[in-house]
């Protein structure tokens, strides 16, 4: 079945966990553990995704993407392995890889991936009608959700759904946090190319070398590695859109060649004689002050004007007054589901500190607390010391003292953090905080692919403190 079949190239127990949410979802998946049976597989089914092991006995994914310049239409490849490398990753990329993952593989990553993944709609004012303090939109629930009905945010989102069926390229700006590619993905689910893709490059996590062939592509030989031809994003977009984040971060070598991309409507593939037409409407995104960086000769000014025709800058979560208590409510209504718990109510003494915090983190911010504040609360009402960077604040001493021990957890599953967690139906108020501590720093390092970094910004602490709690975690013998 055309663009609804996946192809995974693995043990069975490392995948099987995502079949349910595939055949959900109306996808069908198949499973290959050798060379001749997966190629026999795309042949004949044409799965629109593979997701494949580096290594196994007897196969390699390095094999499999060599096949790709004898098969017509040949599907994206996600390498995932148990533990990797940045050469490892930049290795399987070169090679005509579209992504390279650590486990646990997930439907929430894969989900992402999937063609015929759609955004939902942002809410219209009509959808947002006149809910109360912490109330969301029904009907609009997802991972590109707007909640808000500040005048500065309606404004923007006004402008968006103006512009959203033009050609016009848009530069969106903003403080880190705020919805920038959110609002990029609104404006592609709201345009002509709404069936078409949505392809999003990050500028700054690669080098220019490797920048640029995730761009425009390269042809077999180009460079060491370059076993293969390998489409690059603009010509995987084509016909849809592709959104370029932090375009401030692009080196001006490569500038001056996506100006020539959008001037001309063409590109040229690393180590390519002929140039490529591409359809593709370009936004992109940044969180600098890029006037300033245009000053500083660090951005061309061509570019910039050529980016900028519609501007959309995004305010920040500290310039949206009551807005805070709308997301904070709608955040914790979610965590609230995912763990298992009942929902869960703010205090008058949280609702001012939401109301009076700078917010410097936004909306990101926000989130990553009321994850923290309903893991903490238990019955609740949420209150202001649960939003705290001090672990001394989160629980008073006469409540640790006082709680029983026994059954705290109530995890199901087979005890895997990526999978248990939906199952947690006891009462957080019982769980010492050691283990809050636990839970919390396994979400964190799942949620940011294992990126020890990431993490740390999520949970708030320094990346040496988590470092030694890996390692005490490590000789209790939990393998992170």
């Amino acid at each position: 079945m055309p663009d609804s079949t996946l192809l995974f190239i693995a043990e069975p127990q490392s995948v099987t966990s995502v079949f349910s949410p595939l055949k959900e979802a109306g996808y069908q998946a198949g499973l290959a553990d050798n060379l001749a049976g997966a190629i026999n597989f795309i042949k004949k089914s044409k799965p629109c995704l593979i997701f494949t092991r580096p290594v196994m006995q007897g196969y390699s994914a390095q094999a499999l993407l060599a096949e790709a310049v004898n098969i017509e239409n040949f599907p994206p490849v996600v390498v995932f392995s148990r533990s990797g490398s940045a050469d490892e990753a930049r290795r399987y990329m070169e090679l005509g890889a579209r992504d390279y993952w650590l486990e646990p593989l997930s439907w929430e990553k894969i989900k992402l991936m999937l063609p015929d993944e759609r955004p939902p709609a942002m809410p219209s004012e009509e959808d947002l009608g006149d809910p109360q303090p912490g109330a969301g939109s029904q009907g609009t629930q997802g991972r590109y959700q707007v909640i808000g009905r500040h005048p500065a945010m309606m404004r923007v989102l006004g402008l968006a759904r103006q512009v959203a069926k033009s050609k016009a390229t848009v530069l969106i700006s903003g403080e880190s946090g705020t919805g920038k590619e959110m609002f990029a993905r609104f404006l592609h689910h709201h345009s002509d190319r709404s069936d078409k893709p949505f392809v999003a490059i990050n500028c700054a996590a690669l080098p220019e070398h490797l920048l640029e062939s995730e761009l425009f592509g390269h042809e077999k030989g180009a460079f060491t590695g370059a076993i293969s031809r390998k489409l690059g994003k603009f010509e995987l977009a084509s016909g849809g859109t592709i959104l370029l984040d932090e375009i401030t971060e692009m080196d001006l070598g490569l500038q001056a060649k996506l100006l020539r991309v959008l001037q001309e409507g063409e590109i040229d593939r690393v180590g390519g004689v002929d140039t490529v037409k591409v359809d593709v409407r370009v936004l992109a995104t940044t969180n600098r002050a890029i006037e300033e960086t245009v000053k500083e000769g660090k951005f061309r000014q061509d570019l910039f004007y050529r980016l900028n025709v519609i501007p959309l800058k995004l305010p920040a979560l500290a310039q949206r007054g009551e807005d805070v208590l709308l997301l904070a409510k709608f955040f914790v209504d979610k965590n609230c589901s995912e763990y298992g718990l009942k929902p869960l109510e703010f205090s008058d003494e949280a609702v001012k500190w939401l109301l009076g915090y700078e917010w410097p983190g936004n909306v990101r911010e926000l989130q990553n607390l009321m994850e923290r504040a309903v893991l903490l609360a238990g019955s609740g009402p949420i209150e202001s010391r649960h939003f705290l960077n001090d672990p001394d604040a989160w629980m008073p001493e006469e409540e640790f003292v006082n709680a029983e021990p026994g059954s705290a957890m109530g995890l199901s599953g087979d005890g895997d953090s990526a999978s248990g967690e939906a199952g947690v139906a006891a009462s957080f108020d019982l769980m010492p905080i050691s283990e809050m501590e636990k839970k919390m720093i396994i979400k964190s390092l799942d949620q940011t692919q294992g990126n020890r970094t990431k993490a740390a910004e999520l949970l708030g602490i320094s990346v040496r403190t988590l470092r030694n709690k890996l390692n005490d975690y490590k000789k209790q013998g939990l393998d992170l």
